[in-house]
């Protein structure tokens, strides 16, 4: 289920960063999150129903889960992808796993034994060697400007999203879906409606359309359902470690749907990505 989720969402950069010349960032965040609203909201009512009070007495979390997982991150990303490549927003996003371990430690104390921060490093070791193309001299030229810095807060927003998971309220998984999913969009209207009048507004073609449906479908309701479960399942830490496909899920993609080629550092990359989650994984936590 996590790797179902990191793959729809390496998708989701490289949708972000091609259309960002015909969608506005926002508009691309709100529409996104409206269509997964719409489309999640009439499975997810009876379960809704018998969760109501729990969810009244949990609102602040609720808040919080909203604004970091749904709302910001997804705004960040766009907007940062503006200004950024690709390949620089990958870049900033192997650091989430540090920021879910070190955020784990700060909040409750989880402390990371000595095998998985072997795997943490192993992961961070392969998704910085796809991103660099197996030439540590690539890191020099990458510039940093507004749009880096953009993804670092995104990057960091997610985190806090992971670790606080934990957190959330025993809600059925569609209601906290539904949940999150309408209260993100209703943060994000204002903006939206200030964007439309201010900057741009949606030119709805072809594109558009099909651009909405595929980030309102697979890298939000079914990514969400996936990694929400994975971190029930295996805890925020070792969850985390999967965000390093996203270099190696981007570069394929790349090759399948822009006909770049494959090299040997893409087989470095995977096999050390790949050690270093089964390193974690088998590891006591």
């Amino acid at each position: 289920m996590l790797t179902l989720a990191v793959l729809f969402w390496s998708g989701n950069f490289i949708l972000g960063r091609a259309i960002r010349t015909d969608i506005p960032p926002i508009a691309l965040a709100f529409w996104r999150w409206a269509i997964a609203s719409l489309l999640v909201l009439g499975p997810s009512l009876p379960h809704m129903r018998r969760d109501w009070s729990t969810i009244k007495r949990h609102v602040p979390i609720l808040l919080v889960l909203s604004g970091t997982g749904v709302a910001a991150f997804n705004t960040l990303v766009y907007t940062g992808l503006q200004f950024t490549v690709a390949v620089n927003a990958f870049l900033m996003q192997t650091m989430m796993p540090v920021f879910i371990v070190l955020m784990s430690f700060v909040l409750f104390r989880e402390r990371i034994g000595k095998w998985p921060l072997v795997g943490v490093l192993g992961c961070l070791l392969g998704a910085v060697t796809i991103i660099v193309q197996g030439d540590v001299r690539v890191i020099r030229t990458l510039a940093l400007n507004p749009g880096d810095l953009l993804i670092f807060l995104a990057v960091i927003s997610y985190a806090a999203y992971t670790v606080l998971l934990r957190q959330r309220p025993p809600l059925h998984p569609l209601s906290f879906l539904a949940v999150t999913f309408i209260t993100g969009t209703v943060m994000l209207l204002p903006i939206y409606l200030w964007e439309s009048l201010t900057m741009r507004p949606v030119q709805w073609n072809a594109i558009t359309l099909l651009s909405f449906l595929y980030v309102g479908i697979f890298p939000s309701i079914i990514s969400y359902l996936c990694y929400n479960r994975g971190v029930d399942l295996i805890g925020a830490n070792r969850a985390g470690l999967f965000l390093y496909l996203m270099p190696l899920f981007g570069s394929l993609m790349a090759i399948l749907l822009l006909g770049e080629s494959f090299y040997g550092y893409h087989g470095i990359g995977l096999a050390l990505i790949a050690g270093g989650i089964g390193i974690t994984l088998r590891a006591r936590s």
